[in-house]
């Protein structure tokens, strides 16, 4: 095995190791710390089943099934969550920065999307280190947001009828910092998408510090470029980061399957 990181603020790919085939545990482990060292691995060429793609996610933790239905899971595999843009299509799933759900309490650990069709060019994705995002902050505003909390929120289709119109809405609260569970580094923890309203402040000032913040989490020294394949597949960290999907592939499909790993702690 071969870890070879890339030239920008975070990501590595990992070279010699067939994800279809049983792991050991010195090989799981190596590839933890790999997740932990450089928040985004990215492994090529690989064919993998449902099944395969399932078995080797759950060497990190349980699966997690969505309860809402903002993607299109498959029917007998209700752990993965099919992401597909067809040639016709102008919008793409997921299309500005965020960290997957975090309107939730306890927020994905991480996820595992494996490309199955990719357009000739276009198509990336883009990752941001959360943790640069908070260690390039001024110490002077470091101390200002340390004891913050933030709303989270989104509305998605009620699951009682979809075709209604009607929305349900699901939220909670974390800290504007946040402490990673496993190396114990602090990072930003706000995202343009789903973060609506800083507790502590009023609605302007909120809006304020959250729109620095969100420009400032997703600059270009914190971010990495992903260019896709057939065969690819990227485990990034959530609790870590943000990404973002290009919308620059119209006329052309793209296909995906995402397997998310349960969180079992709260942000903290």
């Amino acid at each position: 095995m071969d870890i070879v990181p890339s030239r920008g603020a975070l990501g590595a790919e990992i070279h010699g190791v067939d994800l279809a085939q049983p792991l050991g545990d010195n090989m799981l482990a190596t590839l933890r710390q790999a997740l932990l060292d450089h928040l985004v691995i990215v492994f090529r060429d690989q064919k993998l089943s449902l099944e395969q793609h399932k078995a080797f996610a759950r060497h990190f933790g349980p699966l997690q099934v969505f309860t809402f239905r903002y993607a299109r899971p498959l029917g007998e595999h209700p752990e993965v969550l099919r992401v597909v843009k067809e040639p016709n299509e102008r919008e793409v799933f997921a299309g500005e920065w965020h960290a997957d759900v975090t309107f939730m309490e306890k927020p994905s650990l991480g996820s595992l999307l494996y490309a199955l069709e990719t357009p000739p060019r276009g198509g990336d994705t883009l990752f941001a280190n959360m943790y640069l995002a908070y260690d390039t902050l001024s110490p002077t505003m470091q101390g200002l947001i340390g004891g913050l909390v933030c709303v989270h929120e989104t509305e998605v289709p009620d699951q009682g009828d979809l075709g209604s119109g009607r929305l349900a809405r699901y939220g909670t609260e974390h800290p504007v910092v946040a402490t990673h569970p496993e190396t114990g580094r602090k990072l930003l923890f706000v995202n343009k998408t789903y973060s609506k309203q800083i507790k502590e402040l009023s609605a302007e000032e909120s809006e304020a510090l959250l729109g620095f913040l969100c420009r400032h989490a997703t600059q270009p020294e914190h971010v990495w470029r992903l260019q896709w394949q057939p065969g690819t597949l990227a485990f990034w960290d959530n609790r870590c980061t943000q990404h973002r999907p290009m919308n620059d592939y119209h006329g052309h499909r793209r296909e995906m399957h995402r397997v998310t790993i349960e969180r079992a702690d709260r942000v903290a």
